[in-house]
């Protein structure tokens, strides 16, 4: 073989050896980026019930998963759940365990969170059928002549705000009593209270608004929402509550993300929460229905 054929050969072999270093070089650094990536990428972990609709479930399904998904979004992380029926020691299980960062749809101020700014406002209200007669305040007499369902909070039944307040009235003759848990292995097991006022079983029910406007949109029959009044029943039973989100006491570089997040994608969670049919009394027009 001549000489200026070994000389082409071997300079085609010196740079097919000089492509391949350079190519394994670049798929080196690829994968490092990609490490790199993966390492860097940012998990927001949510405390919530997998069965507690309108507010959360293990589909997602509820509006509270909806506005996580917003939060999560703006920061730029990957939404994950921690799951947990949220009853007496869920924060404590959940949050204060490590288990997860944020919790969706607590009473702002709640002594055990640092909670962000609230993003809407309810309140209990008065599930009617739309053919019987309203009622929009604990003072009304024909109270004492209804059976009215009362939401009862706890595995020991302790008493809601509007329970105390009809008692504090005397009017204890006809109530019925409709755990906030109920069967938890059924689908919905708050929606009781609103079927048994479409089924008349009984009167009227007195429920937490955004439970009540939800399922009560989603009867056979129609149905008056009507927020209580007094909203305050006397110096210390509040029936309004601010809705907030709420982080360890200590995560405030967390809660001034999610506050940020939440006021600049106010008009989505404005339009998730009518979605869900949310009485709200910090919007005109949206308490009643």
């Amino acid at each position: 073989m001549c000489s200026g054929c070994l000389e082409t050969i071997g300079r085609v072999m010196c740079s097919r050896k000089t492509r391949s270093r350079r190519l394994a070089a670049a798929v080196g650094a690829l994968a490092l980026s990609l490490v790199a990536a993966v390492a860097d990428a940012r998990e927001l972990r949510i405390c919530a019930d997998p069965n507690n609709m309108p507010f959360s479930n293990a589909a997602r399904q509820g509006f509270e998963n909806k506005i996580a998904e917003l939060v999560g979004r703006e920061l730029g992380a990957t939404i994950s759940y921690t799951w947990w029926a949220q009853r007496r020691g869920f924060v404590r299980n959940t949050l204060k365990a490590g288990l997860c960062d944020l919790v969706p749809g607590t009473p702002t101020n709640l002594e055990m969170l640092r909670t962000t700014a609230p993003y809407y406002r309810s309140s209990y209200v008065f599930v009617t059928r739309r053919d019987a007669p309203e009622i929009a305040s604990f003072n009304d007499p024909r109270l004492r002549d209804l059976h009215i369902g009362v939401q009862l909070i706890g595995d020991d039944g302790a008493n809601s705000p509007p329970v105390q307040a009809l008692g504090s009235r005397g009017i204890v003759g006809h109530l019925v009593g409709f755990p906030v848990y109920g069967d938890y292995s059924a689908p919905n097991p708050p929606a009781r209270i609103i079927e048994a006022v479409a089924n008349g079983d009984i009167d009227m029910a007195v429920v937490w608004g955004p439970l009540a406007g939800y399922f009560g949109a989603r009867q056979k029959v129609p149905l008056r929402i009507t927020p209580v009044a007094p909203r305050i029943d006397g110096p210390l039973l509040p029936m309004i509550y601010d809705i907030s989100m709420g982080v360890r006491r200590d995560d405030d570089a967390l809660r001034s993300e999610v506050d940020a997040a939440l006021a600049k994608h106010r008009a989505e969670i404005d339009a998730i929460l009518a979605a869900y049919d949310v009485p709200r009394l910090d919007v005109a027009g949206a308490a009643a229905r």
